[in-house]
């Protein structure tokens, strides 16, 4: 007899929160890798436009579900323990929900404290793990419906 098992499962958050990740970094790449590519072919041309008009130009829009702005501060990181500002945008999302950051089950960032969760303008703020080494790891936010990862790099 055939086991069906996986039917009417559960579906866990944490999955949820995979498959957003995954499409804000899928995104995200395709967006840098197109943006690098219209660079590049605007200055093979003859372009009359400045650099940030041109970049606006160039610059395609995110896929809808990764179009969160997430930035940290200070960026690179000097030591452990070190405390972090993310700021951002939802990008047309709700509100900010979730702040995440790791690689393999390995926390880069901990004691994340959500201060506002403003969909035009977030803030919160983290401390950077006592057992991270040099390297670079991902830092994703999840704005309900939008998501977005930047990397943040770490000389310790």
């Amino acid at each position: 007899m055939y086991s069906h098992s996986h039917v009417n499962r559960p579906v866990s958050q944490e999955k949820i929160l995979n498959k957003r990740m995954t499409a804000a970094i899928i995104g995200t790449s395709l967006a840098a890798g197109l943006l690098c590519l219209n660079t590049s072919s605007a200055q093979a041309g003859t372009s009359t436009m400045t650099g940030t008009a041109a970049a606006e130009k160039a610059a395609p829009r995110p896929p809808k579900g990764a179009r969160a702005v997430v930035r940290v501060s200070p960026n690179p990181t000097t030591r452990r323990g070190q405390k972090v500002t993310i700021t951002g945008d939802c990008g047309g999302g709700e509100k900010l929900k979730t702040v995440m950051a790791g690689v393999n089950g390995n926390t880069v960032l901990e004691n994340i404290r959500i201060l506002s969760s403003d969909p035009k303008g977030f803030k919160a703020t983290a401390t950077l793990s006592s057992k991270i080494g040099n390297g670079v790891g991902p830092v994703f936010v999840d704005c309900g419906d939008e998501a977005g990862v930047t990397l943040l790099v770490t000389h310790v």
